[in-house]
């Protein structure tokens, strides 16, 4: 007995069968009613049959057209191509060894299959052997289908064998294959062969333009592709919706907010800026140009969303400093019942910090686990880092125990975890388990290990982590580590040699390196190495707070009052406005956060109540408190 799916199955193919004989019914015969098929009508039912995967239906056709012994060649092929794009690639491989009679379009057909399915040896190597019947057997379809195989870095070298072919054979001025070798150099990361191909081609059509265009910008070459985009909208080819596409991408990678704005005023002239994929890169590109109120206008406007547009406009919020606005939104989907995938998760998990709620971020782990998200480790990072962040070291430790597989962004992230909390032994020997497993380091590992060694004073071992990052693993230093070596020299109290240290960079010094000689100089109050360090973060960010809130830290350490004062007056004359510092503390899933002398809470009296209680405690057990950073505050007689 057949189950209802069954018989379910059986009606949608009858019904297909029926819905593809009804443009034939002219050939029935009059005497026998029976539908009567040439060989063609055959080749085209078996087409259709493989483009919409009807391969119970395609093998019935096959069925019947051994029994009439037919030997025409196209029927074989259009087997051939059911058989390979539905899959079964042994039965194309069988009925390929059976087939009487083989044409370009077999081994074309043949190697398309194996491409398609992943067998690349076996593509290639079919390939071959069409070679070697001679260039007689090759056309233009033969190439354009091996070079779509040709879509990763190792394979460069065969795109440039069969490059040589195509040379050889007389296909060099064929379109349909010089498009074929740009998108395929490209896919290669070979973008000055890509380009060239390009630049030697006598015609060129919409595809080629999107070809290149596109390839530039997945190879980060965007200010070549935008720069083409413009000599293309100068020419005779108009750019279709994948050139739009590609150039709104570049808009992104430069942000170029600008020249944005002019091709989405194109895109409304033309009337296809409500285009499905249109909208997310318009998005996209106004969120990369930091412009999330343009993106979000678009969101709110969109006839129909999918889950890449709200992941564009959620990542959107949480680069651009709208962690609230992130969080919210992630929330209302949830609450909405939308299908919530892995990428927006690792996007929420990214706004997370130490003002966010740690119960909140409980509350998506648990949606992480009832999904089964965790194997994705992206999504796990993200754990680990977010747990990290909101001061939950042990949750970090116990994400990243229990990943299945770890990437070098997992070890990343667990070792600036221990390395946040101030556990720099244990950042420290993560990194030698790393190496163990044959993970290599990054820039960003490294900026770790010398964040740990600054905090726990380990110079000679962060001196040595600069060392090898430059001449073993051959990364070359940012800002960032630099400023970290400088921070932890100073802290050490080795002043002299941060300040020799900078004069010996390579780069010119920026605010981040100043800034940590600054801070160094605060902590040891060395007002005379202090006032050269504020000296040059005044040149390099005049409306930073910083240099003037860390010298009158150090004139009110060492009671140079008038000083400490002219600091001040000469921040106020600038106009120059410190950062509010601010404290917080989750209470039942909620951030209560203050300010120095905050009188805005609810319950702001009983809480100073309190306070001065607990002063009063601290005092009586012998606590006196540190006036150097008190002074930035108040006055003399106030102290």
């Amino acid at each position: 007995m057949r189950s209802k799916w069954e018989f379910h199955k059986l009606s949608s193919s009858l019904h297909f069968c029926s819905s593809l004989i009804s443009p034939f019914k002219t050939r029935i015969s009059q005497d026998t009613s029976k539908i009567v098929l040439n060989h063609v009508d055959i080749s085209h039912l078996l087409s259709i049959c493989a483009r919409e995967g009807h391969l119970h239906l395609g093998s019935s056709l096959h069925a019947s057209f051994i029994k009439k012994h037919d030997n025409f060649t196209i029927i074989w092929n259009s087997l051939l191509s059911l058989y390979s794009k539905c899959g079964r690639v042994a039965d194309a491989v069988k009925l390929f060894d059976e087939m009487p009679v083989r044409d370009t379009v077999s081994w074309n057909t043949m190697v398309s299959g194996f491409l398609r399915n992943g067998d690349f040896d076996t593509g290639f190597g079919l390939f071959k052997r069409l070679v070697k019947l001679g260039f007689y057997r090759l056309d233009q379809a033969s190439f354009t289908t091996v070079l779509s195989g040709c879509d990763r870095p190792e394979l460069g070298f065969f795109n440039k064998m069969i490059h040589g072919l195509v040379f050889s054979s007389g296909y060099v001025e064929e379109i349909t294959v010089g498009n074929a070798l740009i998108t395929s150099y490209f896919k290669c990361g070979c973008s000055n062969s890509g380009r060239q191909v390009f630049d030697e081609m006598n015609e060129r059509n919409v595809i080629t333009w999107t070809a290149v265009i596109s390839g530039l910008v997945q190879n980060q070459l965007y200010k070549d592709g935008l720069r083409l985009f413009v000599e293309m909208r100068c020419g005779l080819v108009n750019p279709n919706t994948l050139t739009y596409l590609g150039s709104l991408m570049a808009c992104s990678g430069l942000q170029a907010l600008r020249e944005g704005r002019q091709i989405h005023g194109m895109l409304w002239k033309l009337g296809i800026q409500t285009d499905f994929c249109i909208e997310s890169a318009l998005m996209d590109m106004y969120s990369k140009c930091r412009s999330v109120e343009d993106a979000w206008r678009i969101f709110e406007s969109a006839e129909e969303l999918d889950e890449v547009s709200m992941t564009v406009i959620l990542v959107g919020f949480a680069q651009n400093g709208f962690e609230e606005e992130a969080i919210q939104f992630f929330v209302k989907m949830e609450k909405a019942g939308i299908d919530i995938d892995q990428n927006m998760v690792s996007a929420v998990l990214g706004v997370f910090g130490v003002d966010t709620s740690l119960g909140l971020g409980k509350q998506i782990h648990s949606l992480i686990i009832k999904r089964r998200f965790t194997a994705n480790p992206f999504v796990s990072n993200g754990l680990i880092n977010m747990y990290s962040k909101c001061g939950d070291l042990e949750e970090s430790i116990k994400v990243f125990s229990r990943m299945p597989r770890r990437n070098s962004i997992s070890w990343n992230s667990m070792i600036a975890a221990f390395a946040r909390h101030g556990d720099g032994s244990r950042a420290l020997q993560l990194y030698e388990e790393m190496r163990l497993e044959g993970v290599e380091p990054t820039d960003v590992t490294f900026l770790s290990l010398l964040h740990a060694c600054s905090h726990v004073g380990l110079v000679e071992e962060g001196m040595e982590f600069l060392k090898s990052m430059t001449e073993v693993h051959r990364i070359t230093p940012r800002t960032e580590h630099y400023a970290c070596i400088v921070d932890m020299l100073g802290r050490a109290g080795l002043l002299n040699e941060a300040k020799s240290f900078i004069t010996g960079l390579p780069v010119k010094p920026d605010v981040l390196v100043w800034q940590a000689l600054l801070g160094a100089c605060s902590i040891h109050g060395d007002s005379e190495m202090g006032k050269y360090a504020a000296d040059q973060l005044f040149l390099a960010s005049p409306v930073s707070p910083a240099p003037y809130i860390l010298m009158a830290n150090i004139y009110s350490s060492k009671g140079r009052w008038k000083e400490r004062a002219r600091t001040i007056k000469i921040m106020k004359e600038m106009g120059v406005d410190k950062e509010t510092g601010v404290s917080w503390i989750e209470i039942e899933k909620k951030i209560h956060s203050f300010v120095v002398d905050d009188r805005m809470h609810p319950q702001a009296e009983i809480i100073h109540g309190v306070l001065v209680e607990l002063f009063g405690v601290m005092m009586d057990e012998g606590y006196v408190p540190d006036k150097r950073f008190i002074f930035l505050h108040v006055d003399q007689q106030q102290k």
